[in-house]
């Protein structure tokens, strides 16, 4: 069994030692470390080597928005996972733009965090495209998207058209297999795809590939 090793991110200790208490207890989760403020999460960082950050957005003196943007521009980041208390809030926006694979709610049942711990440890977002639209509808003023979408329209054009229909399908929060049967291809070859967008636009993750399809205007939803 791989064991998950796990950054807990938070100021409030109640919340750190609820954290700790809930996903401790599974077998397959380590928690290597607590910090208190993003100030700290670098060099815990370099000291535990976790695979999943568990970041608070609101800290008093780093917030968990530059933490992440500092952890996901170095080689070799580990996930983060965003914790909030706001569904549509831009500051979680800006952090899943940052590389941050997805966001729980603090209310979140403990179940559900373990499972989104699990999932995206395992390479997958834990939210749904639908959420993404719902951040950015909320979150982002109009004059703001005119410029990213065609900021977005641009990147895209650098991609191969069968690079740019795996995007518009992981925007549509579509999963490998199901990509894979509706571009009559093989899995390998999805993932492969995947592999390419990124690398070629510079992209930390699926959740990054979908917002940009979305900035674009390709997945149909305007």
């Amino acid at each position: 069994m791989n064991v998950i090793r796990l950054l807990l991110v938070d100021d409030d200790p109640l919340v750190r030692a609820g954290l700790s208490f809930m996903l401790g207890g599974s077998e397959d989760i380590e928690i290597v470390g607590e910090a208190a403020d993003g100030s700290e999460v670098a060099d815990l960082v370099d000291r535990t080597r976790p695979d999943v950050v568990l970041m608070d957005i609101r800290m008093p003196e780093v917030d968990g928005l530059a933490a992440t943007e500092q952890l996901r521009a170095r080689p070799d980041a580990p996930e983060v996972v965003v914790l909030t208390t706001f569904h549509a809030d831009e500051q979680v926006l800006r952090a899943l733009r940052a590389g941050a694979a997805g966001f729980v709610l603090k209310d979140t049942a403990p179940a559900e965090i373990v499972a989104a711990v699990r999932r995206v440890a395992a390479g997958e977002p834990v939210l749904s495209p639908a959420v993404t639209r719902q951040l950015i509808t909320r979150a982002a003023s109009p004059d703001a998207y005119g410029g990213r979408r065609q900021k977005a329209r641009e990147r895209i054009l650098e991609l191969a058209e069968r690079e740019r229909e795996v995007a518009v399908a992981v925007g549509q929060g579509k999963a490998n297999a199901e990509i894979a049967a509706e571009l009559f291809m093989s899995v390998a070859t999805v993932k492969a795809h995947v592999s390419r967008i990124l690398t070629k636009l510079d992209l930390n993750n699926r959740v990054q590939i979908a917002l940009l399809a979305h900035d674009a205007g390709l997945l149909g939803d305007d």
